[in-house]
């Protein structure tokens, strides 16, 4: 009966408001590190301002993007590196706008949490900061969420929702883009954050290993291997966004490179891809001689070591291979010249 008579509160039911004050504050004046003059609010407001300067575009287009990383998160939890989970958020959303041309603005998180630990929202929120500073796009505001019974202790969920702009003469991809047109790859550096699932069925339930297992065929150990930051690839595109010689962009997530470069085909256009077996980082190679993985769930489920693809008109192709790590992946083609809509030459 005493139980029954027991005062109930916020904090006995799960929630600690105290302790979510406290990674606020603690975040607060890192965050102004984001901060440009068109930041027009304060961490902590009902919702982020941001001030559009009409003087710098003459018909801006916003492009938006929300996204996740998957069940990296996993691997982040049981690494307890948590810094690097925020640089793979911002880029993968970073790189979803950039393939339509866009520059990023503000972008907003979203930490969902069973137990609130202001140390661990920290580390997040650094990373967070790292790689808006390096994409100068402000951190304009988010939603920490402590819900107990949802999210089991020490568990998380991570979002984010980014916001750019570009004129709309500039969007991505171009009417230009055609049969005729070469594919470049840029290199991904790593995994980024697709394909999880599979390869930790691999690695934790089929190989049984520890994040500190040495990989000798990649001269690293596992843990470092799976939590490489997803690569932004905006500071060495940005130049091209507004050269006509590119006609479009895939951003290699997924659905691996026939998910992705398929998205921006028009109609009647296939591709080509010309992948080596040398174009594939050795990680991949050991995961799926490992997991014993077919060669069309390794294509439709990791990049395979192409983060980003750039179709671009032929007589650009020196131009655009001296990008550090470019090299020729494939062409376009007539849609009955291929067996799909991206077609893989062995």
């Amino acid at each position: 009966m005493d139980e029954l008579n027991k005062e109930i509160d916020y904090r006995s039911s799960g929630v600690n408001i105290s302790a979510g004050e406290a990674a606020v504050k603690a975040i607060k004046d890192k965050v102004r590190r984001t901060y440009n003059s068109n930041v027009l609010s304060e961490l902590g407001s009902f919702g982020g301002l941001y001030r559009l300067d009409k003087a710098a575009w003459q018909e801006p287009v916003l492009v938006s993007s929300t996204d996740g990383v998957g069940t990296k998160l996993r691997v982040a939890i049981m690494a307890k590196e948590y810094s690097s989970i925020g640089q793979d958020l911002v880029n993968h959303c970073v790189n979803d706008i950039l393939v339509q041309g866009a520059i990023p603005q503000f972008f907003l998180d979203y930490i969902g949490v069973g137990i609130l630990n202001p140390p661990q929202i920290e580390q997040i929120i650094d990373g967070l900061i790292i790689a808006c500073q390096e994409n100068s796009c402000a951190l304009i505001g988010g939603e920490m969420a402590e819900m107990p019974g949802i999210y089991q202790r020490g568990d998380f969920d991570l979002a984010g929702t980014i916001v750019g702009l570009v004129e709309r003469q500039e969007l991505l991809p171009r009417p230009a883009l055609t049969a005729g047109d070469l594919l470049v790859a840029l290199p991904s550096s790593g995994l980024h954050t697709n394909g999880y699932s599979l390869v930790r069925k691999i690695v934790f339930e089929h190989l049984h290993l520890e994040l500190d297992h040495y990989v000798e065929e990649c001269r690293e150990e596992l843990g470092s291997l799976l939590l490489k930051v997803h690569r932004s690839y905006l500071s060495v595109l940005k130049p091209w966004l507004t050269n006509p010689s590119l006609h479009g962009l895939a951003h290699i997530t997924g659905g691996g490179i026939g998910g992705n470069l398929s998205r921006i085909l028009p109609e009647g256009v296939g591709a080509i891809i010309r992948l080596q077996r040398h174009d594939t980082p050795p990680f991949f190679h050991w995961l799926q001689q490992a997991g014993h993985v077919s060669d069309p769930v390794m294509r439709e489920t990791l990049n395979l070591g192409v983060g980003m693809i750039c179709a671009i008109s032929p007589e650009s192709l020196s131009e655009f291979l001296a990008t550090p790590g470019a090299w020729l992946l494939g062409e376009l083609c007539d849609r009955d010249k291929t067996a799909g809509k991206v077609e893989f030459a062995l």
